[in-house]
Protein backbone atom coordinates (compact mmCIF):
# COMPACT_ATOMS: atom_id res chain seq x y z
CA UNK A 1 0.00 0.00 0.00
CA UNK A 2 1.16 3.34 -1.10
CA UNK A 3 2.48 5.71 2.12
CA UNK A 4 1.54 9.38 1.23
CA UNK A 5 4.10 10.52 3.05
CA UNK A 6 6.89 8.22 1.30
CA UNK A 7 5.59 9.75 -1.91
CA UNK A 8 6.03 13.04 -0.45
CA UNK A 9 9.19 12.51 0.57
CA UNK A 10 9.84 11.45 -2.86
CA UNK A 11 8.86 14.56 -4.90
CA UNK A 12 10.18 17.11 -2.29
CA UNK A 13 13.87 15.20 -2.89
CA UNK A 14 13.39 15.70 -6.73
CA UNK A 15 12.72 19.35 -5.97
CA UNK A 16 15.51 19.43 -3.37
CA UNK A 17 17.64 17.81 -6.21
CA UNK A 18 16.55 20.53 -8.56
CA UNK A 19 17.27 23.37 -6.83
CA UNK A 20 21.06 22.36 -5.89
CA UNK A 21 21.47 21.25 -9.73
CA UNK A 22 20.18 24.95 -10.33
CA UNK A 23 22.39 27.05 -7.95
CA UNK A 24 25.14 24.70 -8.95
CA UNK A 25 24.93 25.03 -13.17
CA UNK A 26 22.84 29.14 -12.59
CA UNK A 27 19.90 27.51 -14.76
CA UNK A 28 16.36 28.60 -13.95
CA UNK A 29 14.98 26.24 -11.41
CA UNK A 30 12.09 25.91 -13.00
CA UNK A 31 14.10 24.08 -16.34
CA UNK A 32 15.61 21.92 -13.83
CA UNK A 33 12.67 20.43 -12.26
CA UNK A 34 11.15 19.74 -15.98
CA UNK A 35 14.39 17.94 -16.28
CA UNK A 36 14.55 16.47 -12.97
CA UNK A 37 10.95 15.30 -13.83
CA UNK A 38 11.13 13.65 -16.84
CA UNK A 39 13.94 11.20 -15.67
CA UNK A 40 11.86 10.37 -12.52
CA UNK A 41 8.66 9.71 -14.98
CA UNK A 42 10.87 7.56 -17.02
CA UNK A 43 13.42 5.73 -15.13
CA UNK A 44 11.73 5.83 -11.99
CA UNK A 45 8.23 5.37 -12.75
CA UNK A 46 6.98 8.70 -11.33
CA UNK A 47 3.54 9.30 -11.81
CA UNK A 48 1.35 12.28 -10.63
CA UNK A 49 -1.76 11.46 -8.56
CA UNK A 50 -4.88 13.24 -7.74
CA UNK A 51 -3.08 15.40 -4.59
CA UNK A 52 0.15 16.42 -6.91
CA UNK A 53 -2.42 17.35 -9.21
CA UNK A 54 -4.21 19.45 -6.99
CA UNK A 55 -0.71 21.55 -6.06
CA UNK A 56 0.57 21.69 -9.64
CA UNK A 57 -2.73 23.39 -10.60
CA UNK A 58 -2.45 25.67 -7.60
CA UNK A 59 1.37 25.81 -8.48
CA UNK A 60 0.19 27.32 -11.86
CA UNK A 61 -2.62 29.47 -10.78
CA UNK A 62 -0.13 31.46 -8.19
CA UNK A 63 2.90 31.96 -10.34
CA UNK A 64 0.77 33.09 -12.87
CA UNK A 65 -0.44 35.80 -10.87
CA UNK A 66 3.19 36.45 -9.37
CA UNK A 67 4.43 37.24 -12.59
CA UNK A 68 1.24 39.67 -13.37
CA UNK A 69 2.35 40.97 -10.50
CA UNK A 70 5.90 42.19 -11.88
CA UNK A 71 4.42 43.90 -14.54
CA UNK A 72 5.46 47.60 -13.77
CA UNK A 73 2.86 49.86 -15.42
CA UNK A 74 5.27 52.94 -15.46
CA UNK A 75 7.66 50.82 -17.42
CA UNK A 76 5.05 50.08 -19.55
CA UNK A 77 4.03 53.82 -20.07
CA UNK A 78 7.53 54.83 -20.49
CA UNK A 79 8.25 52.70 -23.63
CA UNK A 80 4.62 52.21 -24.67
CA UNK A 81 4.83 51.82 -28.84
CA UNK A 82 8.24 49.52 -28.30
CA UNK A 83 7.42 47.27 -26.08
CA UNK A 84 3.60 46.77 -27.13
CA UNK A 85 4.62 46.47 -30.88
CA UNK A 86 7.58 43.86 -30.12
CA UNK A 87 5.54 41.68 -27.44
CA UNK A 88 2.29 41.74 -29.55
CA UNK A 89 4.20 40.89 -33.04
CA UNK A 90 5.90 38.59 -30.27
CA UNK A 91 2.82 36.63 -29.70
CA UNK A 92 1.00 37.02 -33.53
CA UNK A 93 4.01 35.85 -35.08
CA UNK A 94 4.65 32.44 -34.04
CA UNK A 95 1.22 31.53 -33.01
CA UNK A 96 -0.10 32.28 -36.41
CA UNK A 97 3.25 30.29 -37.99
CA UNK A 98 3.37 27.61 -35.62
CA UNK A 99 -0.23 26.62 -35.62
CA UNK A 100 -0.30 26.86 -39.68
CA UNK A 101 2.75 24.85 -39.62
CA UNK A 102 1.34 22.15 -36.89
CA UNK A 103 -2.01 21.70 -39.08
CA UNK A 104 -0.15 21.55 -42.69
CA UNK A 105 3.16 19.82 -42.05
CA UNK A 106 2.60 17.79 -39.00
CA UNK A 107 -1.30 17.26 -39.90
CA UNK A 108 -2.36 17.95 -36.50
CA UNK A 109 -6.18 18.79 -36.27
CA UNK A 110 -7.07 22.85 -35.32
CA UNK A 111 -7.68 22.34 -32.11
CA UNK A 112 -4.20 20.52 -31.40
CA UNK A 113 -2.03 22.69 -33.69
CA UNK A 114 -3.74 26.15 -31.83
CA UNK A 115 -2.42 24.57 -28.57
CA UNK A 116 1.15 24.01 -30.31
CA UNK A 117 0.96 27.65 -31.69
CA UNK A 118 -0.01 29.22 -28.02
CA UNK A 119 2.70 26.49 -26.21
CA UNK A 120 5.46 28.36 -28.71
CA UNK A 121 4.13 31.84 -28.99
CA UNK A 122 5.23 32.36 -25.23
CA UNK A 123 8.35 34.01 -24.02
CA UNK A 124 9.77 33.25 -20.75
CA UNK A 125 9.49 35.75 -18.30
CA UNK A 126 11.22 34.08 -15.39
CA UNK A 127 14.36 33.38 -17.67
CA UNK A 128 15.04 36.82 -19.34
CA UNK A 129 14.49 38.60 -15.39
CA UNK A 130 16.80 36.04 -14.71
CA UNK A 131 19.32 37.43 -17.42
CA UNK A 132 18.34 41.05 -17.23
CA UNK A 133 19.41 40.68 -12.75
CA UNK A 134 22.68 39.10 -13.31
CA UNK A 135 23.81 41.00 -15.68
CA UNK A 136 22.52 44.36 -14.86
CA UNK A 137 20.57 45.14 -17.84
CA UNK A 138 17.19 45.17 -15.95
CA UNK A 139 18.68 48.93 -14.94
CA UNK A 140 19.22 49.63 -18.49
CA UNK A 141 16.34 51.20 -21.56
CA UNK A 142 16.77 47.97 -23.13
CA UNK A 143 16.27 45.37 -20.40
CA UNK A 144 13.27 47.37 -19.06
CA UNK A 145 12.13 47.77 -23.21
CA UNK A 146 12.41 43.96 -23.18
CA UNK A 147 11.04 42.60 -19.76
CA UNK A 148 8.15 45.35 -20.63
CA UNK A 149 7.40 43.13 -24.32
CA UNK A 150 7.89 40.01 -22.65
CA UNK A 151 4.59 40.85 -20.50
CA UNK A 152 2.76 41.84 -23.02
CA UNK A 153 3.32 38.39 -24.99
CA UNK A 154 2.68 36.34 -22.06
CA UNK A 155 -0.32 38.25 -21.64
CA UNK A 156 -1.34 38.04 -25.51
CA UNK A 157 -0.94 33.68 -25.03
CA UNK A 158 -3.05 33.43 -21.50
CA UNK A 159 -5.79 35.83 -23.08
CA UNK A 160 -6.00 33.63 -26.31
CA UNK A 161 -6.03 30.45 -24.47
CA UNK A 162 -9.05 31.63 -22.90
CA UNK A 163 -10.66 32.93 -25.96
CA UNK A 164 -10.31 30.16 -27.96
CA UNK A 165 -10.89 27.10 -25.67
CA UNK A 166 -13.98 29.02 -23.78
CA UNK A 167 -17.59 27.68 -23.94
CA UNK A 168 -19.76 30.46 -25.16
CA UNK A 169 -22.30 30.62 -22.70
CA UNK A 170 -23.94 31.96 -19.58
CA UNK A 171 -21.40 31.28 -17.59
CA UNK A 172 -18.39 32.83 -19.62
CA UNK A 173 -20.11 35.69 -19.50
CA UNK A 174 -20.64 35.50 -15.47
CA UNK A 175 -17.05 34.61 -15.80
CA UNK A 176 -16.10 37.66 -17.68
CA UNK A 177 -18.21 39.73 -15.58
CA UNK A 178 -16.82 38.79 -12.02
CA UNK A 179 -13.38 39.22 -13.35
CA UNK A 180 -13.48 42.60 -14.73
CA UNK A 181 -15.68 43.66 -11.06
CA UNK A 182 -12.23 41.92 -9.00
CA UNK A 183 -10.16 43.78 -11.36
CA UNK A 184 -11.80 46.70 -10.88
CA UNK A 185 -12.99 46.60 -7.11
CA UNK A 186 -9.10 44.60 -5.53
CA UNK A 187 -6.77 47.65 -6.62
CA UNK A 188 -9.15 49.49 -4.15
CA UNK A 189 -9.91 47.03 -1.66
CA UNK A 190 -6.47 45.69 -0.69
CA UNK A 191 -4.20 48.20 0.20
CA UNK A 192 -7.63 49.21 2.54
CA UNK A 193 -7.72 45.42 4.07
CA UNK A 194 -4.39 44.36 4.68
CA UNK A 195 -3.54 47.83 6.32
CA UNK A 196 -6.83 46.85 8.56
CA UNK A 197 -5.10 43.02 9.29
CA UNK A 198 -1.56 43.79 9.32
CA UNK A 199 0.88 41.67 9.13
CA UNK A 200 -0.09 38.42 11.19
CA UNK A 201 1.70 35.34 11.53
CA UNK A 202 -1.58 33.78 10.23
CA UNK A 203 -0.64 34.91 6.84
CA UNK A 204 -4.29 36.95 6.11
CA UNK A 205 -2.77 38.52 3.10
CA UNK A 206 -1.95 35.66 1.71
CA UNK A 207 -4.87 33.71 2.70
CA UNK A 208 -6.84 36.10 0.81
CA UNK A 209 -5.00 36.56 -1.99
CA UNK A 210 -5.06 32.62 -2.70
CA UNK A 211 -9.06 32.91 -1.65
CA UNK A 212 -9.63 35.00 -4.94
CA UNK A 213 -7.57 33.09 -7.17
CA UNK A 214 -8.78 29.92 -6.77
CA UNK A 215 -12.56 31.44 -6.87
CA UNK A 216 -12.14 33.06 -9.78
CA UNK A 217 -10.23 30.03 -11.21
CA UNK A 218 -13.59 28.00 -10.02
CA UNK A 219 -15.57 30.51 -11.70
CA UNK A 220 -13.06 29.70 -15.23
CA UNK A 221 -13.49 26.26 -14.93
CA UNK A 222 -17.27 26.74 -14.85
CA UNK A 223 -16.94 28.31 -17.92
CA UNK A 224 -14.70 25.91 -19.69
CA UNK A 225 -12.00 28.72 -19.49
CA UNK A 226 -8.17 28.29 -17.68
CA UNK A 227 -7.55 29.34 -14.58
CA UNK A 228 -4.61 31.00 -14.78
CA UNK A 229 -6.65 33.93 -17.06
CA UNK A 230 -8.02 34.97 -14.20
CA UNK A 231 -4.53 34.81 -12.17
CA UNK A 232 -2.42 37.00 -14.34
CA UNK A 233 -5.44 39.60 -15.09
CA UNK A 234 -5.69 39.93 -11.31
CA UNK A 235 -1.61 39.94 -10.76
CA UNK A 236 -1.91 43.12 -13.40
CA UNK A 237 -4.29 44.71 -11.45
CA UNK A 238 -2.62 44.26 -8.52
CA UNK A 239 0.85 44.58 -9.38
CA UNK A 240 1.09 48.63 -8.06
CA UNK A 241 0.52 47.46 -4.62
CA UNK A 242 2.57 44.70 -5.01
CA UNK A 243 5.67 46.23 -6.33
CA UNK A 244 5.45 48.60 -3.27
CA UNK A 245 4.93 46.09 -0.82
CA UNK A 246 7.91 43.74 -1.82
CA UNK A 247 7.69 42.04 1.54
CA UNK A 248 4.44 40.40 1.27
CA UNK A 249 5.18 39.77 -2.41
CA UNK A 250 8.28 38.16 -1.38
CA UNK A 251 6.50 36.04 1.02
CA UNK A 252 4.07 34.87 -1.60
CA UNK A 253 6.57 33.84 -3.62
CA UNK A 254 8.81 32.18 -1.08
CA UNK A 255 5.66 30.07 -0.15
CA UNK A 256 4.67 29.09 -4.53
CA UNK A 257 8.47 27.84 -5.22
CA UNK A 258 8.56 26.11 -1.81
CA UNK A 259 5.50 23.93 -1.70
CA UNK A 260 3.67 24.35 -5.19
CA UNK A 261 5.42 25.52 -8.18
CA UNK A 262 7.84 22.21 -7.84
CA UNK A 263 5.16 19.97 -8.19
CA UNK A 264 3.63 22.05 -11.38
CA UNK A 265 7.13 21.60 -13.11
CA UNK A 266 7.82 18.16 -11.70
CA UNK A 267 4.47 16.97 -13.35
CA UNK A 268 5.17 18.75 -16.57
CA UNK A 269 8.72 16.71 -17.22
CA UNK A 270 7.35 13.53 -15.63
CA UNK A 271 4.46 13.41 -18.42
CA UNK A 272 7.47 13.98 -21.00
CA UNK A 273 8.07 10.07 -22.38
CA UNK A 274 11.46 9.40 -23.31
CA UNK A 275 10.44 7.01 -26.26
CA UNK A 276 8.67 9.45 -28.03
CA UNK A 277 10.85 11.68 -27.77
CA UNK A 278 13.36 9.85 -29.51
CA UNK A 279 10.67 8.68 -31.95
CA UNK A 280 9.46 12.34 -32.34
CA UNK A 281 12.93 13.97 -32.41
CA UNK A 282 12.57 15.53 -35.74
CA UNK A 283 9.33 17.35 -34.95
CA UNK A 284 10.65 18.58 -31.60
CA UNK A 285 13.60 20.20 -33.86
CA UNK A 286 11.10 21.50 -36.20
CA UNK A 287 8.67 22.92 -33.62
CA UNK A 288 11.76 24.82 -31.97
CA UNK A 289 12.85 25.87 -35.72
CA UNK A 290 9.57 26.89 -36.36
CA UNK A 291 9.12 28.98 -33.23
CA UNK A 292 12.53 30.72 -33.09
CA UNK A 293 12.40 31.58 -36.78
CA UNK A 294 8.99 33.59 -36.62
CA UNK A 295 10.16 35.09 -33.91
CA UNK A 296 12.87 36.14 -35.83
CA UNK A 297 10.72 37.25 -38.78
CA UNK A 298 7.90 39.21 -36.48
CA UNK A 299 10.80 40.40 -34.45
CA UNK A 300 13.71 41.31 -35.50
CA UNK A 301 13.11 44.11 -38.06
CA UNK A 302 10.95 45.70 -35.53
CA UNK A 303 14.11 46.36 -33.21
CA UNK A 304 15.39 48.34 -36.36
CA UNK A 305 12.37 50.17 -36.45
CA UNK A 306 12.47 51.33 -33.06
CA UNK A 307 16.26 52.42 -33.03
CA UNK A 308 17.95 49.51 -31.97
CA UNK A 309 21.89 48.57 -32.90
CA UNK A 310 22.44 45.43 -34.78
CA UNK A 311 23.85 43.74 -31.65
CA UNK A 312 20.89 44.91 -29.23
CA UNK A 313 18.32 44.37 -31.97
CA UNK A 314 19.92 40.33 -32.18
CA UNK A 315 19.58 40.19 -28.59
CA UNK A 316 16.30 41.40 -27.59
CA UNK A 317 15.11 39.12 -30.53
CA UNK A 318 17.50 35.95 -29.15
CA UNK A 319 15.62 36.50 -25.44
CA UNK A 320 11.83 36.87 -26.84
CA UNK A 321 12.45 34.07 -28.21
CA UNK A 322 12.68 32.27 -24.95
CA UNK A 323 10.08 30.32 -23.28
CA UNK A 324 9.42 27.67 -20.31
CA UNK A 325 6.28 28.76 -17.74
CA UNK A 326 3.11 29.23 -20.15
CA UNK A 327 4.40 27.44 -22.52
CA UNK A 328 4.10 24.76 -20.48
CA UNK A 329 1.04 25.64 -19.08
CA UNK A 330 -0.52 25.37 -22.47
CA UNK A 331 0.95 22.42 -23.41
CA UNK A 332 -0.01 20.38 -19.78
CA UNK A 333 -3.52 22.13 -20.46
CA UNK A 334 -3.80 20.48 -24.01
CA UNK A 335 -3.36 17.34 -22.42
CA UNK A 336 -5.20 17.48 -19.30
CA UNK A 337 -8.44 18.38 -21.57
CA UNK A 338 -7.55 15.52 -23.96
CA UNK A 339 -6.76 17.50 -26.69
CA UNK A 340 -3.08 16.44 -27.23
CA UNK A 341 -1.64 13.02 -26.46
CA UNK A 342 1.22 12.38 -24.84
CA UNK A 343 3.47 12.23 -27.92
CA UNK A 344 2.44 15.86 -29.23
CA UNK A 345 2.85 17.24 -25.39
CA UNK A 346 6.18 15.37 -25.27
CA UNK A 347 7.38 17.22 -28.34
CA UNK A 348 5.95 20.70 -27.52
CA UNK A 349 7.71 20.34 -23.84
CA UNK A 350 10.60 19.48 -25.28
CA UNK A 351 10.68 22.02 -27.83
CA UNK A 352 9.67 24.35 -25.20
CA UNK A 353 12.84 23.27 -23.15
CA UNK A 354 15.21 23.74 -26.13
CA UNK A 355 13.88 27.33 -26.35
CA UNK A 356 14.64 28.46 -22.81
CA UNK A 357 18.19 27.18 -23.46
CA UNK A 358 19.59 27.27 -26.76
CA UNK A 359 18.39 31.35 -27.35
CA UNK A 360 19.87 32.26 -23.96
CA UNK A 361 23.09 30.91 -24.74
CA UNK A 362 23.50 32.11 -28.14
CA UNK A 363 22.65 35.96 -26.36
CA UNK A 364 24.84 35.64 -23.37
CA UNK A 365 27.60 34.46 -25.35
CA UNK A 366 27.79 36.41 -28.20
CA UNK A 367 25.25 39.17 -28.33
CA UNK A 368 25.01 40.51 -24.96
CA UNK A 369 24.83 44.56 -25.37
CA UNK A 370 26.94 47.49 -23.68
CA UNK A 371 25.64 48.37 -20.10
CA UNK A 372 23.78 51.76 -20.60
CA UNK A 373 21.95 53.28 -17.29
CA UNK A 374 18.51 53.61 -17.91
CA UNK A 375 17.04 57.47 -17.97
CA UNK A 376 15.94 57.71 -14.83
CA UNK A 377 19.21 55.96 -13.34
CA UNK A 378 20.89 59.61 -15.21
CA UNK A 379 18.08 61.59 -13.53
CA UNK A 380 18.98 60.51 -10.07
CA UNK A 381 22.56 60.89 -10.46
Amino acid sequence: MESIWLTSSLWFALALLASLISIRIGISVALVEILVGAFAGNLLGLTPNAWVSYLAGAGSIVLTFLAGAEIDPEVVKRHLASSVTIGLVGFVSPFVGVLLFARFVFGWNWQQAEIAGLALSTTSVAVVYAVMVETGLNRTELGKIILAACFVNDLGTVLTLGILFANYNGWLALFGAVTAFAMWVLPKFVPIFFAAVGSRVSEPESKFILLILFLLGGAANLAKSEAVLPAYLIGMALAPFFLRERILAQRLRVMAFTLLTPFFFLKAGALVSFKAMVVSFGLILASLGAKTLTKFVGIWPLTFAFGFGRREGMYTTLLMSTGLTFGSICALFGLTNGIIDRAQYTVLVVAVIGSAVVPTLVAQRWFQPTLKPAEEDNNAE
